[in-house]
């Protein structure tokens, strides 16, 4: 089933739902900021979407600019920084069996339907 990591609060998040539904997908919300990641499964949607952790980063987050972006840190550091601060998780996230893709733009989803 089509999982998307959602924050109903971002505009980018709620277009990635609604093109979901236009598309009469079946898909499993998970709100991500609710039900944080754990490092096994971030490890696993990043190797979904084939691409470095830090390439998922919010650099515009508070917490990025005052905690993270002076650092120089290893993948599993910025996964951990990612499960303690789901935050800095670019949105949305949808995954579809051994795919993923962050859906920005929206018909991103495209790619793995």
């Amino acid at each position: 089933m089509i999982k998307i990591y959602h924050n109903p609060r971002c505009s980018k998040s709620r277009l990635g739902v609604a093109y979901l539904e236009d598309k009469n997908a079946e898909f499993e919300i998970i709100k991500y900021l609710d039900n944080p990641f754990t490092i096994d499964e971030l490890t696993n949607v990043l190797s979904k979407l084939n691409i470095a952790p830090i390439e998922v980063i919010r650099k515009n987050e508070a917490i990025w600019k005052s905690d993270f972006k002076s650092k120089t840190l290893s993948d599993a550091e910025l996964i951990e920084a990612m499960v303690k601060n789901p935050k800095l998780i670019e949105r949305p996230i949808v995954v579809n069996g051994s795919k993923a893709v962050v859906a920005r733009p929206t018909e991103r989803i495209d790619e793995i339907l």
